[in-house]
Order: structure tokens, then sequence, then C-alpha cells
């Protein structure tokens, strides 16, 4: 009944030629070229995936989360209720909207930004999908979607950021919320580490092994996005710190200057020799 789930293979040999082309095709192919002007493309396309992001939160949310589901202990519903398939179409499209989620990465090298295809980036979209695949095929309900509900809120957020900042350098004014947004995904990651590992403390009918493989990919992308949160704000703010308290300085040489009897400014000098300024 569903597209590419009787067999692992489309996943993986879809997996693997995303690698391929995200690391050696894509990057070679644009080493000469000039970066593709593909703005109109990456507006619909955000938008796009706000609208599919948010659907898929929302048929989490019907299918269970907010209609009867246990936050503790949830098995799967293996029966054909209207209910429980309609709690597998939505895993379906979670998993399937995992490889629409990798033209993120064709974007980048379209645009030869190439220093945002990072490990971090490659290594969430390439070892994501097969791991939902086995999550689809053999527990696709119960427990474990709860961290697929919150994951595609967080993405409705992400691409609605991402849509603003397609739309061209007269929208910057509007993401002055872009720090938050890592915020609200490593908060994600601290949820779903507590909710799938609290399995271990209670009896439930549900296969724990999945359970903890969810909470410790969580706990992995956690630490990487706290790392990258870190050199990526932590960082900046400090040079942010150190510029104005540079800048308090020189306006406190100049000051001290002007008391004293001495100007300097772009090689103008108060005792009437110029040095002319070289950029």
């Amino acid at each position: 009944r569903y597209f590419m789930v009787s067999t692992p293979w489309p996943c993986l040999a879809l997996t693997a030629l995303y690698v391929l082309i995200v690391t050696k095709v894509g990057p070679a192919f644009m080493k000469n070229r000039e970066p593709f002007n593909i703005r109109g493309l990456m507006v619909f396309y955000n938008f796009a995936m706000v609208l599919l992001s948010g659907y898929i939160c929302w048929e989490f949310a019907l299918s269970g989360w907010l209609t009867g589901y246990s936050y503790g202990c949830q098995p799967v519903d293996y029966s054909h209720s209207p209910k429980a398939l309609r709690m597998v179409d939505a895993v379906w499209w979670f998993w399937f909207s995992k490889f629409i989620e990798m033209l993120d990465t064709i974007f980048f090298i379209a645009r030869k930004k190439f220093s945002q295809v990072t490990f971090l980036h490659v290594f969430h979209h390439g070892a994501l999908p097969f791991s939902y695949w086995t999550g689809l095929k053999y527990v696709p309900g119960g427990f474990g979607t709860m961290h697929a509900m919150i994951n595609s809120f967080i993405h409705f957020v992400m691409y609605m950021y991402y849509g603003i900042a397609a739309m061209g350098p007269e929208y910057q004014k509007y993401l002055w919320w872009k720090k938050y947004m890592t915020v609200m995904q490593m908060t994600q990651f601290v949820v779903v580490v507590i909710h799938s590992f609290q399995l271990m403390f209670i009896e439930c009918d549900y296969p724990k092994p999945y359970a903890y493989a969810i909470g410790t990919y969580s706990a992995i992308f956690l630490v990487m996005f706290a790392n990258f949160y870190r050199h990526a704000y932590a960082k900046s703010r400090r040079q942010r710190q150190a510029a104005k308290s540079q800048g308090k300085s020189h306006a406190n040489g100049i000051a001290n200057g002007k008391k004293n009897g001495y100007v300097a400014t772009n090689g103008v000098h108060a005792n009437g020799t110029t040095h002319k300024h070289h950029d």
C-alpha cells in the first residue's frame, strides 16, 4: 500500500545517492560555475514545506496525541481501524518528507553556499531516512511518534524562517528570532530524550530498543546543535562585546587626544602633517 516501504533498498539507494551528490558530484559540478539564482524556487519550496510540515504535525495530533494517546506508555495499534491507519499515513508522510528535505542541501550547493553543507547538516539528512523506515515498517504508531509530531512542528517554524529569508534582504528585519529557532531545536531534543528513556523505569508494551534508539539519536543531535549554538551565537556575542569595548577604547583615546591638543583621524594630524590613507 505504501510507496517505497516493502523493502529498504529504495531508501538506502536514495540516501547513498544524496551523500554522493552533496559531497562529491555537486561541489565538483559547481566549482567553475556561477551560483544559480533560484530565489523564486526557494520561496515556493520553503512555503510548500511549511504547509507539508504543518499538515503532518496536525495529522499526528489528531491521529493520537490529542485524541487519547498516553504520554507515558502508548503501544502501537496494529489494527485496521480508521484511527490506526490515519496514524500510519502520518508516519509515512513524515518519513517521505525526509527525502524532500534533502533538497535543502541541493539548494545550498546550487547557490555555492558550501560552508553550510556541514557534517551536522549532511549527517542529519543522511542518517534519518533509514531509521524512520524501520519505524514505519515495524512500529508505525504509538509511543515513538511523539518525537515525529514535535519535529514536524519544529520544521513548520524552520521553513517559515527560511521562506521569509529567501524573499530577500528587505525581509531580514523580520528574522530577529533566528537564534531562538536553534534553542527550539535543542529543547525538542531534550524533551525527546526524557520521553524516550522514561521507558527504562516503567512497564510498556512498546519495543524499548526503538525508543532508546530515538532517545540516543536525539542526544547526539542535542550535543551537535549545542556545539553549533556555542560557536554561532556565543562566539559572535563575544566578538560584538570585544568590538564594543574596542570602540569605547578608541573613543576614549580620541577624547584624551583632544584634551592633550592632539587629534589623529584617517592620517590627518594636528601638527599639520597629512598621511594619505591607503585601503
